[in-house]
C-alpha cells in the first residue's frame, strides 16, 4: 500500500491548516503519492454544515485539490467492499464507506477514529501520531 485516504476528520485538519496531525500522519501523508479525499467525506462535511455541526472552510473539493489531493468517487465495488466488515454494520456509515474504499483500493486510511484504529488493521493509521 503507497497511497492514503484521509478520513473527513483529517480532510478537515488538512484543509483548516490545524495541527492536529500528528508528525507521523503529516510524514506518511507527504511521502505517500497518490494521496486521496474522498467523495464520501465531501458529502459528510455537506450534511453536518447543513446541520449546523460544523463550519466548513471553503469549497472543499478545491480545499483538497489545492493541497495536492486527489478525489476518490465512492464507486460500485467500494460499496460491495462493506461486506468484508460485517462487525462494522452499526458503526457510522461514513467510516464504513472510507474504510471499504481504502481496502478496496489497497489504500492506508489515516484516521483518528478510536474504534477503526481499535480494529488492527495495520493500514488504518493514526492520524494524530
Amino acid at each position: 500500500m503507497t497511497g492514503v485516504l484521509l478520513d473527513t476528520n483529517a480532510l478537515l485538519w488538512v484543509l483548516a491548516g490545524q495541527d492536529e496531525l500528528g508528525a507521523r500522519a503529516r510524514a506518511l501523508l507527504a511521502a505517500s503519492r497518490p494521496a486521496h479525499f474522498s467523495a464520501v467525506s465531501v458529502l459528510e462535511i455537506t450534511i453536518k454544515h447543513m446541520l449546523g455541526r460544523i463550519d466548513v472552510p471553503g469549497d472543499v473539493s478545491a480545499g483538497a485539490q489545492r493541497a495536492g489531493l486527489g478525489e476518490l468517487p465512492f464507486r460500485a465495488d467500494h460499496a460491495a467492499g462493506l461486506l468484508d466488515f460485517p462487525a462494522l454494520s452499526r458503526h457510522d456509515p461514513f467510516d464504513r464507506m472510507l474504510l471499504a474504499q481504502a481496502a478496496t483500493d489497497q489504500l492506508r486510511l489515516l484516521t483518528s477514529d478510536r474504534f477503526l484504529l481499535g480494529l488492527g488493521f495495520d493500514w488504518v493509521v493514526d492520524a494524530r501520531a
